[in-house]
């Protein structure tokens, strides 16, 4: 079956990781994504490694970062500096639904390629922009890069332990965020077209999607007026939600409500479900500092297996704390077909981690390896 977007072509002019992170995701659904990059080197993340691919001959290939974000696209190598590449691209533009880029605020204006002169040329293209603090503002200007923006938008004021340096993500949370939300604003938009012929364009700032991310840290501090706190791998209005050390390792513990505890109090063999200090999860949260050495003595006692298999009999969230290996060769994700593998041209295989939506009648479409490099 064809996938949802089969209809849609996409032109990327973005590079690194959130437009193309956004872009991957619409070629997933089927979108054609034609991706232009610049002769010669091509996008950046080609050569943030290692570890790189191989290539059919055994030269080195492209780094895995730019596997993870670039495939189902197809590669279109074109100085747009040149009058003549800027002509290509109105062209392609010309036929596209959708373009995606993250230049600087009015970096393509003096390429003939901003939205005001595309849209003269095809009034309903969806130009969706990505920069790091927006087009207007003080700060409209600045260069914004992944971990500069989830330390300005308050993300690493709460990530670390408490009475440690502000942490940032291990991933670069901010750039696949401004990504998925890309996704979202372009499909809305292509829902407004088809329902008025109209194209817009889309402003998208990291900065602000950063904020926006932070839930319920911004939505307690906007209604509670306490500036959030680092709090580790502890949760601030929820306990006991965080990771415990056990016999042979570490596990994490997500007790949502006051039910789950008390099975969970009865299981280590303990009182605490009929003690007013810690019967109610508003209790935990006050008097946390009593209750948690409590847990980790009595979770101590077992290792990590015995105590999982115990908590998920009786459906109390739990898990281990797996790193990429455990978790890849995790017979659920080996079941779920979460991994596959694409051919690129000249025969090599790439591995990749599939699309998590999972559609019943337009399944995802895993056609085209991420392009080679033409030098």
């Amino acid at each position: 079956m064809p996938g949802p977007l089969s209809h849609i072509k996409v032109l990327d002019l973005s590079r690194v990781l959130a437009g193309p992170w956004s872009t991957q995701i619409l070629g997933d659904m089927g979108a054609d994504v034609i991706k232009i990059e610049k002769p010669g080197s091509g996008d950046d993340t080609r050569g943030w490694g290692p570890p790189f691919s191989s290539n059919a001959d055994g030269s080195p290939g492209d780094a895995a970062y730019f596997h993870c974000t670039n495939r189902n696209k197809t590669t279109l190598f074109i100085d747009i500096t040149t009058q003549d590449g800027q002509e290509k691209v109105k062209h392609l533009a010309k036929e596209c639904d959708i373009l995606v880029e993250n230049f600087k605020v009015s970096g393509l204006k003096k390429y003939g390629l901003d939205y005001k002169t595309l849209s003269k040329i095809n009034p309903g293209l969806i130009y969706c922009s990505i920069t790091g603090f927006g087009q207007s503002g003080p700060y409209a200007n600045r260069a914004g890069y992944d971990f500069m923006i989830q330390a300005m938008g308050g993300m690493m004021s709460i990530t670390g332990e408490k009475d440690g340096e502000p942490q940032k993500v291990g991933v670069a949370i901010a750039d696949i965020m401004t990504g998925m939300y890309a996704t979202v604003g372009i499909l809305g938009a292509l829902i407004h077209r088809d329902r008025t012929g109209e194209g817009q364009y889309i402003d998208l700032a990291l900065l602000d999607c950063q904020i926006a991310m932070l839930a319920n840290h911004t939505s307690n501090y906007l209604i509670g007026g306490e500036v959030p706190k680092r709090h580790g791998n502890e949760h601030v209005s929820i306990v006991p939600y965080q990771v415990f050390k056990t016999n042979d390792g570490d596990m994490v513990l997500a007790i949502g409500n006051d039910d789950q505890f008390a099975t969970f109090s009865k299981i280590v063999g303990a009182s605490w479900h009929n003690d007013e200090k810690f019967k109610t999860n508003a209790a935990r949260v006050i008097n946390r500092v009593m209750l948690i050495p409590e847990i980790e003595i009595i979770l101590k006692s077992k290792n990590t297996a015995e105590w999982i298999n115990q908590f998920e009999k009786k459906n109390i969230p739990c898990g281990p704390v797996n790193n990429l290996a455990q978790i890849l060769s995790d017979p659920h994700i080996i079941e779920r077909g979460l991994m596959g593998k694409i051919i690129t041209n000249d025969g090599e295989q790439v591995p990749i981690i599939k699309n998590p939506i999972n559609y019943s009648k337009t399944p995802m479409q895993y056609a085209k390896a991420p392009p080679k490099l033409q030098r």
